[in-house]
């Protein structure tokens, strides 16, 4: 644990040092997590829209940014699943909006047994829903202004770490931000706002004017307009698409509001310098091409860790990949608990040490089931360059359908399409997709050109189907006799 260890050993010769004192210096971890927000839309990640994440940035200044860092699903519940329990969702039970098996273990209960107190603020019906007493503080979004209110954040982070002090107890402190997800931000200026509160009674026969009796949530720090923003490569760039992007902006500016009043409030606590902080969103923006999908990015995500003393501070992490299978090992590792069992990922405490470790080349994500209850099978195997993808659902008649396309962006593209032939094709190709697609991420990080059938990636296409059939088969996913029998065709 780096100088906390020293100091801690130093103080444990002084008979005159406190247990309160003691308590203090036992290593904590705050883990704090986005909502739907695509990795660049960080300022630090190379954000194209100026101002959007000062919070998250000063952060990744403090400590260490990975480059490849993924999660093993892009599905909010699921994602979560993976990471409460280490598992991958064909072993956890958890394919998609459904529990994690009764007998697998999850991390918030093995540190309730280690002697940790466990918090959770927001996001509750995601993060292990069944166990109910697994975190002995918990604060729902209905608390928190819908989980849009900084404010409530900070005072709900307080109040646990306030908790923490009396105890004398180390703690585990999941911080869950509702934004950027769904619904957006609506860009009105604070003024104009109505709080929740002040809004008039809900009327439930008066359909045509339900959303307005809402209130509004909390202006954000920022408010963006369509004209400031920068549409993803991967969309066109029409003028809904560009109101609805401006929506979100708005919105990643309020995620990263709460960012920073948390953690000023862990600095006020005095916890600051012995807690491992780590940041990291669930997957990418809900539109189209991004989330609920296994594009690189779908999954590649922000992932941040500021660790006084262990972690060097601005470090850029380029060579390693990690993923969300690895967090609950590696949080046990670092806190000096024993692994659960079962585990498929594994702890990269080496990396943040600033050594090298094996095995790193790739990460393997998934899709199984979404929320409607549709399944929709795809795997895909990801480098730090290429990107091979499965999609076990494809048979050329049934299309696809997400949550995602339910906003501005969709309905803009499928009335664009009509009348240019090129859009046409990529709205084909988002509902019907392909038997396999594959990546030069480097060249093409928007993944615009399906290269499956390019001769001259015949190798690398043939190298990554392999590696993927060895991970199928090793973690017993039960996909993989189906991905076999169509990776014969191909190879």
């Amino acid at each position: 644990m780096g100088s906390v260890k020293t100091l801690l050993l130093t103080l444990l010769t002084c008979a005159c040092v406190s247990s309160s004192a003691l308590a203090e210096l036992k290593l904590n971890v705050m883990f704090i997590t986005l909502d739907d927000m695509n990795r660049d839309s960080v300022g630090v990640y190379g954000s194209k829209v100026k101002g959007t994440t000062p919070n998250i940035d000063k952060l990744a200044g403090e400590g260490l940014r990975f480059e490849h860092g993924h999660v093993s699903i892009a599905i909010c519940m699921p994602t979560r699943a993976v990471w409460m329990t280490g598992r991958y969702p064909h072993n956890s039970g958890a394919l998609g909006f459904t529990k994690i098996k009764p007998g697998v273990p999850t991390l918030p209960e093995t540190l309730l047994k280690n002697g940790f107190m466990t918090g959770i603020l927001g996001k509750t019906e995601h993060v292990v829903p069944s166990r109910q007493k697994a975190f002995g503080y918990r604060r729902d979004r209905s608390e928190m202004a819908n989980g849009r209110s900084q404010e409530l954040y900070g005072k709900f982070t307080a109040e646990f770490l306030g908790q923490v002090k009396k105890a004398d107890k180390p703690f585990f402190l999941m911080v869950n931000a509702h934004d950027p997800h769904r619904p957006f931000d609506n860009r009105k200026p604070a003024e104009k706002r109505v709080a929740p509160g002040d809004a008039p009674e809900f009327d439930k026969n008066d359909k045509k004017n339900r959303k307005r009796t809402r209130g509004d949530y909390p202006a954000p720090s920022r408010i963006y307009q369509p004209d400031e923003i920068v549409i993803p490569g991967f969309l066109p760039d029409l003028p809904p698409i560009r109101e609805e992007i401006a929506q979100y902006y708005s919105s990643v500016s309020r995620a990263d509001d709460v960012v920073g009043r948390v953690l000023v409030e862990l600095e006020k606590a005095g916890f600051a310098k012995n807690t491992l902080v780590m940041l990291k969103s669930d997957h990418g923006i809900p539109v189209p091409f991004a989330k609920t999908n296994v594009w690189r990015h779908s999954t590649i995500t922000p992932w941040i860790v500021r660790w006084p003393g262990t972690v060097k501070p601005g470090t850029h992490e380029t060579e390693h990949s990690v993923a969300g299978v690895d967090f609950a090992p590696t949080i046990l590792d670092a806190l000096g608990v024993a692994p659960m069992k079962g585990m498929d990922g594994r702890s990269f405490l080496p990396v943040l040490k600033g050594k090298k470790q094996k095995g790193r080349e790739f990460v393997y994500t998934h899709i199984n089931t979404i929320a409607s209850g549709r399944s929709y099978a795809m795997r895909s195997l990801q480098g730090k360059r290429y990107g091979l993808i499965w999609n076990g659902w494809h048979d050329g008649e049934t299309p696809f359908k997400n949550e995602s396309m339910s906003g501005l962006t969709w309905n803009a593209m499928a009335k664009a399409a009509q009348n240019d032939p090129a859009l046409a094709k990529r709205v084909k190709h988002y509902l019907y997709r392909a038997p396999f697609e594959f990546y030069d991420y480097g060249e093409d990080p928007d993944a615009l050109n399906n290269l499956i059938d390019d001769e001259g990636h015949d190798k690398f296409v043939t190298r990554y189907g392999q590696e993927l059939l060895k991970v199928m088969k090793k973690t017993k996913d039960h996909e993989t006799s189906r991905y076999q029998k169509a990776l014969s065709k191909i190879q």
